[in-house]
Order: C-alpha cells, then sequence, then structure tokens
C-alpha cells in the first residue's frame, strides 16, 4: 500500500495551492479518502474528506469554504485544492484512506497513512 502526496510548498497569505495524493496497493475506489494536518507541537487534526463515490464531503470547520476536496477513482488520485490560505493552515498534510465513511475524519477511522507534505503560508 502506498499513498504519495506531492504539491505542498511555500506560499504567501491569501495565496492557493493544490495537494494532490496517488494511491496505489489497495481498492482505491472502495475507500473514503481524506486530509489531516498536523502543525509543530500540536496533534494531528481532520481537514477534509470525500465518500468512495464522491458524492459527500466532509470538511473541518476551520477550512470550511476555502478548501476543496475531490478525487478521480480512475487514477487513484485525492486532491485538496486550498485557498484563501492562512498563516495557520501551515502544517504537514497527510493523505489518508478508511473503509469506513462514518469514521474518516478520525484517527481511528485510518487504514493507510501517506507520507506527509509540507505546507507553509507566509504572512
Amino acid at each position: 500500500v502506498q499513498l504519495q502526496a506531492c504539491g505542498g510548498g511555500l506560499v504567501q497569505a491569501g495565496g492557493s495551492l493544490r495537494l494532490s495524493c496517488v494511491d496505489s496497493g489497495f481498492t482505491f475506489s472502495l475507500y473514503a479518502m481524506g486530509w489531516f494536518r498536523q502543525a509543530p507541537g500540536k496533534e494531528r487534526e481532520f481537514v477534509a474528506a470525500i465518500r468512495w463515490s464522491g458524492s459527500f464531503t466532509n470538511y473541518a470547520d476551520s477550512v470550511k469554504g476555502r478548501f476543496t476536496v475531490s478525487r478521480d477513482n480512475a487514477k487513484n488520485t485525492v486532491s485538496l485544492q486550498m485557498s484563501s490560505l492562512k498563516p495557520e493552515d501551515t502544517a504537514v498534510y497527510y493523505c489518508a484512506a478508511g473503509r469506513r465513511w462514518d469514521a474518516i475524519a478520525t484517527m481511528d477511522g485510518v487504514d493507510y497513512w501517506g507520507k506527509g507534505t509540507q505546507v507553509t503560508v507566509s504572512s
């Protein structure tokens, strides 16, 4: 199983970034996919998730209206479009896969984790 995230970088406040995660080794279309983040000195937190079909999404209150999660089951890819970025969005972002939609927003609901990608937002 491999979840390979990319797209992180340094951006000014108010800017945008798009993260992508290409996955292999499991049946991608059967899994809910999520994004989490972890800032220095803080616990890892849920950011966004999308159901296996793409028909339902869920967002943390802190990113609603600014971030959009999407997936392409044909390409085994999940993406996170981040706009109006703030310095407090600075963190390592992780993609995640889980079989249970009702649990994907929790650490316990994640079956597979990807390696993180750093997002830094300067003020």
